[in-house]
């Protein structure tokens, strides 16, 4: 049976500045609704002044460093439409519904997109992936101890799962080589992780 951290985790709100006024929504109103998203134009009073601003909303995501017995990380790589260029990523996936637990999205996605699954995930970090205009959050776990499955992946998905040493994933982002914002922090993560206490 999967043993479940309890669910706290979430990107956190900051205090504001003592010396920044607030900014005051007045209105929001929906322009568009996607399969996964949605986008609103915002009406805020800033200072003083009337300012539109685009808000995108999204349910959420979770992630995971994957580690397996030999210390390789697996990684994914798929087409990104936005780039229009295939990525190196790890595993991660959006909430099947708002409110979804990250932990249990983070259970599914890694056997899904994989093929392996864990008995333990182990929170290791929360992104705010664009700030300035989208709330989508994510939650990482480092799973161990992976077990081999099965892929279950989406009619429209296509991935090719593949097994990377830290030090060269570490090389792939210093280089300029890797640039996938979650991928990108979870892997200095686990880095710092592995350097402060060995695993």
């Amino acid at each position: 049976m999967k043993e479940k951290e309890e669910e706290t985790f979430s990107a956190g709100s900051e205090v504001r500045g003592e010396n920044i006024p607030p900014v005051q929504r007045l209105k929001r109103e929906l322009k568009y609704q996607g399969t996964i998203l949605k986008m609103y134009e915002d009406t805020v009073n800033v200072n003083g002044h009337e300012a539109k601003w685009d808000f995108i909303h999204h349910d959420g995501a979770a992630a995971v460093v994957a580690v397996n017995h030999d210390g390789k990380l697996l990684m994914v790589r798929q087409y990104r439409n936005a780039l229009d260029r295939y990525t190196l990523e790890i595993p991660a996936g959006k909430l099947d519904y708002p409110g979804e637990p990250m932990i249990d999205c983070a259970y599914r996605e890694l056997e899904e997109e994989t093929g392996f699954k864990t008995e333990k995930l182990e929170y290791l970090l929360s992104l705010n992936t664009t700030i300035a205009f989208c709330d989508e959050a994510i939650d990482v776990f480092l799973a161990r101890n992976l077990i081999p499955s099965e892929q279950h992946l989406d009619p429209d998905e296509e991935i090719e799962v593949e097994e990377w040493e830290l030090s060269d994933l570490l090389d792939l982002i210093y280089s300029g080589k890797m640039t996938d914002g979650k991928t990108v922090a979870s892997i200095l993560a686990y880095a710092c992780r592995v350097n402060s206490n060995g695993r």
